[in-house]
């Protein structure tokens, strides 16, 4: 595919801004601006739960939870359940083995009719460049002249592309690992991208695996998800820093971190997700576990299908003291070194407008700086594989400077 293939592909990428400020003083207006987001993101808990990665689980009534403070979910009528989920157009659909559980599991379980919901708390939103800018990603404007290989200044990504079409919904399983992040205000994620619309009419939904010192306060591996109508312009957040994502799961919640990381040439861990469109909302499955949807009326051009998807690592290189970052994407090696020492996704499938899996026709690879994170295709392979990639890298090397 020419240039401008390659440049309506890479839009939908989001450049995050890394709002990183620790110990600013604030003046009584900002401590109350603080303190009202803190009641406004903190609802009521039927009980609460410290969990041994210093996080506390609020577990909040369904009913109660942040998402219906959206103008447009008011009189929301929530769907426990999908009315249908994806069937298998491919041999790629055996369930996987594996559970994988959230570390604050170990200490409780939130009642039944209360979501778990993880503590925002004043420490968190001070991290952030700004009060209003907590939990939300920043970019920086585009237009027709944006270059492919430049799609935001101090991002560096590897990522598997599909062509346009219609889409709604994605499968696959996602490889654990726990990057090591060098500076506080860097990060590092895997993660899909379903996204429509065009320019600031850009609409995504978004879910993977993150380390993220500035969000969270720490260096763990954590799920997120993310959502946007405007192209990050006023609209969408992290988790729950928001009201939209609608939560339905009471064992997994957005933003909990995961002990079970992959070794190198050893145990190997995968997440399997699920994303796809169920009477109008778009739900995220994690495993068996409905996690819960973005309703379909918070968008515009995504309240009907996605045109494009993508999956793959993004990495923050602040460049600093002048140098290209260690920050690792997935494992921090290479794709060329595969199984047990690359990172990988694989069973790519898609979600068409039957309501059936199938395999993805025509992907393309795209590294930003192949010297630093690259990306191999694996095609298609067993009913382990299916459709796979590897992808990551180390960073600064002899050939990353």
């Amino acid at each position: 595919m020419g240039m401008v293939g390659y440049t309506v592909a890479l839009v939908v990428i989001t450049v995050i801004a890394s709002p990183c400020v620790y110990g600013k003083q604030l003046s009584d207006q900002q401590e109350i601006k603080v303190q009202r987001l803190l009641k406004r993101l903190n609802k009521p808990a039927h009980k609460s739960i410290k969990s041994e990665d210093g996080d506390i689980i609020d577990c909040v009534p369904i009913t109660k939870q942040p998402a219906f403070d959206h103008p447009l979910l008011k009189n929301h009528t929530i769907q426990m359940r999908p009315t249908f989920v994806p069937e298998g157009g491919s041999t790629f659909t055996k369930k996987e083995a594996k559970a994988i559980t959230q570390v604050w599991h170990k200490n409780g379980v939130c009642p039944d009719n209360t979501v778990p919901i993880r503590r925002t708390k004043k420490e968190d939103i001070l991290r952030a460049k700004s009060i209003e800018s907590f939990g939300k990603k920043r970019h920086k404007s585009f237009g027709k002249g944006t270059h492919q290989s430049n799609p935001g200044e101090g991002h560096e990504y590897a990522i598997m592309n599909s062509r346009n079409g219609n889409y709604y919904g994605t499968k696959f399983v996602i490889n654990m690992w726990r990057p090591e992040v060098e500076v506080p205000n860097e990060f590092s994620l895997a993660q899909t991208w379903l996204a429509s619309g065009d320019g600031y009419d850009t609409n995504t939904i978004e879910a993977g695996l993150q380390v993220c010192p500035v969000l969270y306060g720490d260096n763990n591996l954590r799920l997120f998800v993310y959502w946007t109508s405007d192209y990050y312009q006023s609209t969408g957040c992290y988790n729950t820093g928001c009201s939209g994502f609608v939560q339905t799961s009471k064992v997994i919640t957005p933003g909990g971190s995961f002990a079970q990381v992959s070794q190198y040439d050893g145990a190997q861990y995968g997440l399997p997700m699920l994303i796809w469109k169920s009477s109008g909302n778009w739900w995220l499955m994690i495993g068996e576990e409905y996690v819960g949807y973005w309703p379909g009326n918070i968008f515009t051009s995504l309240g009907d299908r996605a045109t494009t998807v993508q999956w793959g690592g993004e990495i923050v290189n602040q460049r600093t003291d002048g140098r290209h970052t260690n920050t690792d994407m997935g494992s921090g090696h290479f794709a060329d070194e595969w199984y047990k020492k690359a990172s990988y996704f694989r069973k790519l499938e898609t979600v068409d407008g039957a309501n059936t899996l199938r395999e993805p026709q025509g992907l393309y690879p795209y590294a930003s700086n192949g010297n630093c994170y690259n990306i191999k295709a694996g095609g298609t392979g067993s009913s382990y594989w299916g459709h796979h990639f590897f992808y990551g890298g180390p960073g600064r090397n002899a050939n990353c400077l």
